[in-house]
Parts: structure tokens; sequence; C-alpha cells
């Protein structure tokens, strides 16, 4: 049932959870559109995700999917719930009594609405007085959101969001041409830096205990807290699993701070870091990795990690399965398919999942706020610590080492790379660092996955 000629209009203006919210969301959305192509901000994702979510708050029965009201007893409907004069449908809150149902013992058992959403004439398929055994479908409520347990998809954001999203087959196939596109050459040739991937998941489980004490329960502080990884898919992945009806505010504030990363990285690193420091020389040729040894990496990597962490050998399992592609030299067709047009293909349905997911009932609540808020903490503070580790380590080590690359052990790969390649040169223009970047850059994609499979274990 579509709203009727000019009501969408109205509703744009004065529906929502507040009148003028769908206003606000669809601004929202052309910030995002604008952030994309003026400012190139993760382009490939802000783009789809600002105007898919433009879209669904002009219209947002996109998102809306259906739930079966299903009876809880046997006996004799004594009460059905009633539509107003004239009304085309009965608007029902979650909780309100639709139904009661007489027992063979005469008790009565009461059937309230399980979300909030509209229920149509035709779509209650008991009257009283009709008789009705346990798990009879009494009515259908239309209008739900996806996010509800038990909920069908019937529209088109909300049929790729459970498709793609809720069943994590996107993010994981994302992983596989991520795998596809990545060199693991920097890393092999230099395995100290995975110290510092290792260490820039301290903002993960800072923010995760941050989030706890704002009021968050386990599940919504993993899944915010993993925003600290700099990490999108991973961030959808757990957050999916864990916490969906966050994903509307996790996903746009992981790829949001992404792309912001050149802003946020640069006055932490200037905060922990002299003049001198920033300056320090760090040859730039790595050693020549065999190609023997790139492909040995992706193997003996997932037997690891899947033994130490198992319930993240989904994350890993298609990320290196990715780069086996890659390396191996006999799948370059697959190699190239996986992270060109494959890759496109997935980044779209991600970007109209996610877009599509954020009308304003979904984003615009004071959750979204914190979560944005504890967002950019969290990347602020996996920088920090990846830097101190960084002087800690030029302190230990025999070789020089620039403690600014410790600031690319956050997962935003290659930008907080290319960051610290930037602010070298500005401070000894001989640096080249960004071989020695892409190292912990590198490592801090696993040392998230790592820190997702921990959650699950503990908390999924």
């Amino acid at each position: 049932m579509g709203p009727l000629i000019g009501e969408g209009i109205v509703n744009f203006f004065t529906g929502g959870p507040f009148p003028g919210s769908y206003v606000v969301a669809f601004a929202i959305g052309c910030f995002f559109v604008y952030m994309g192509i003026a400012k190139r901000w993760e382009p490939l994702l802000l783009v789809p995700i600002g105007f898919c979510m433009m879209v669904v708050n002009l219209f947002p029965p996109l998102f809306h999917a259906e739930l079966e009201i299903e009876s809880p007893a046997g006996g004799v409907v004594e009460v059905v719930a009633v539509h107003p004069p004239g009304e085309e449908a009965l608007k029902v809150k979650e909780g309100d009594l639709l139904f009661k149902i007489r027992r063979p013992d005469g008790s009565l058992v009461e059937v309230r609405a399980p979300a909030e959403g509209k229920l149509f004439e035709e779509n209650i398929f008991v009257g009283e007085g009709d008789r009705v055994s346990p798990h009879d479908i009494l009515a259908r409520l239309e209008g739900v959101s996806i996010l509800k347990e038990g909920a069908e998809a019937t529209e088109l954001f909300s049929r790729i969001f459970e498709s793609g999203i809720l069943t994590e087959i996107i993010p994981l196939l994302i992983f596989l041409g991520l795998g596809a596109l990545t060199d693991f050459g920097p890393l092999i040739a230099n395995p100290k830096t995975f110290i510092l991937g290792a260490a820039a998941q301290f903002g993960v489980y800072f923010v995760f205990l941050m989030a706890l004490l704002c009021g968050f329960d386990v599940k919504e502080a993993c899944s915010i807290g993993i925003i600290g990884g700099a990490d999108g898919p991973t961030t959808v992945y757990l957050t999916a699993k864990l916490a969906p009806h966050l994903l509307a505010a996790t996903a746009p504030a992981a790829y949001s701070y992404m792309a912001m990363v050149p802003l946020i990285q640069p006055p932490v690193i200037r905060l922990l870091t002299t003049k001198e420091e920033r300056a320090i020389y760090m040859k730039p040729i790595l050693r020549e990795v065999s190609k023997r040894e790139k492909i040995l990496f992706p193997l003996i990597i997932t037997a690891v990690v899947i033994w130490l962490v198992p319930r993240a050998a989904p994350l890993v399992g298609c990320f290196m399965f990715g780069n086996l592609l890659r390396e191996c030299g006999v799948t370059e067709r697959l190699s190239k398919t996986a992270g060109e047009a494959f890759m496109d293909i997935l980044t779209i349905l991600l970007g109209m999942a996610i877009g599509g997911s954020m009308t304003a009932e979904n984003f615009l609540r004071p959750k979204t706020v914190m979560i944005f808020g504890l967002g950019i903490v969290a990347f602020a503070t996996a920088t920090a610590f990846g830097v101190l580790i960084g002087k800690l380590m030029n302190r230990l080590s025999k070789e020089p080492i620039n403690p600014m690359i410790g600031a690319a052990g956050v997962s935003a790969v290659p930008m907080s790379a290319r960051v610290v390649q930037m602010m070298g040169q500005k401070a000894n223009p001989r640096n080249f660092l960004l071989m020695h970047a892409m190292g912990p850059n590198i490592a801090g994609v696993i040392g998230t996955m790592v820190a997702a499979g921990t959650f699950l274990r503990f908390v999924g």
C-alpha cells in the first residue's frame, strides 16, 4: 500500500521521530554526497551511501518489511483490533493489544504487536469466534523495520540489507576482494611491524570500555569499539552479528572517519612526537620478498589466526584466500575479477544497503551522536598508542625507527600510511616512509580481524 499523491511531501516535512526529521536526514545524505564528490572522502562509499540515504528519507517504505503475528496458544478468538472509521490501516505501536484468545481452560491470552507498523484490514486473517491453534498466523504487520527479529524484507533497500548484510555475505566477500588487492611484501620484509599493527588495536578495547561506561550493552559496545580498527567491512560484519540495530550509525561512522584520517591523525602525531623524532630517517628500500614467502604467508597466517581465534575464521579466511589468488601466479583472472569488477559490485551493494538503512528513525537518535563521538575517540586513541609503541621500539631497536609509522597501525589502508609519508617528508625531505608504514598498516587489518574474532568468541 503506497502513499497517496501528495502524502509523501507532507510526510517528508512532518513525519519521522520528530517533525522535519526526514528533512534533516536528507540533508545529511546530501552532505555525504558533497564530501565524496567535492572533497573525495571515500567517494566509492560516501556517494552511494549518501544518495541512498537521500532516497530512503524521501520514501521510507523502501527499508520496510513485514512481520507475521502467530497465535501463542490454541483457543477461540474473542477480541480483534478494530480499524478506525475511514482509515486505510490501523497504525500500531509496539506492545499495542491486537487480539485476545480464550483457552479451553477459560484463561485469556493477550496478543500484542511485536513491532511498530501498519495493520491493513485484509491482513487480519481471523475474526471474533474463530478457533485457532498454536502458531496459526493471526495477521501480517506491514511497514516494520527489517531490523526487527523475524521480519521479512519487502522493498528494495530492505531486501539488499537482508540478503547481504544480515547474512554477513557482503562484508565477507569484500574481504576477498581486499585480499586480492593487498601486497603483504612490506609486512613480510619487516615482521617487527606486526607489533605496531597490534598496538593500534588498543583503541578498539579502550572505546569498548568507554561505551560500556556510557550505558551501551556489551554487544553494542563491541560494535562501537571495533570502529577504532578503522576497517569498514569488519565494522559492518561485527555489528551485523552483534547489534544490527546500530548499523545505521556504526557503518557511516567507520567509513566517514576512514576518510577523515588526514584530519584526525596529524594532530595526534604532532602532540606525541618531537620534530626530531618525526625527522628520523629510515632506509627507503626493504629487503626483497620471494614469491615462495608471499605464497606461504596467507597459508600460515590463516592457520595461526584460526587456531588462536576460531571465530575470526570467516574474516581471515576470505582475506587470505583473495591474497592467495593474487600471489600464486596461476589464478590471474580470478584475482583480477575479485579485486576489480567483483569488488566494485559489492561496494555498490554495500553502499545501497547501509545508505538505505539510514532512515530518520534509525539514524537520528541520541545513540548515533554518542557513537560518532566514541568513533573519533577510538581513531585518536589507536593512533596515539601506535605512535607511543613506535617511540618505544625506536629506543630499543638498533636500526632507527620513525615512531610515526606506528600511527599506520590503524587499518585504514592506505590512507594512514600516506599520512605518515607526507608528514615524514615534511619533517625530512630525504624520508620515504610509505613502504615502512604499509607494514603496520596491513598488520592492522589482521589485528582488527583478531579483535572482531575475540569479541565474537566471548560475546557472540
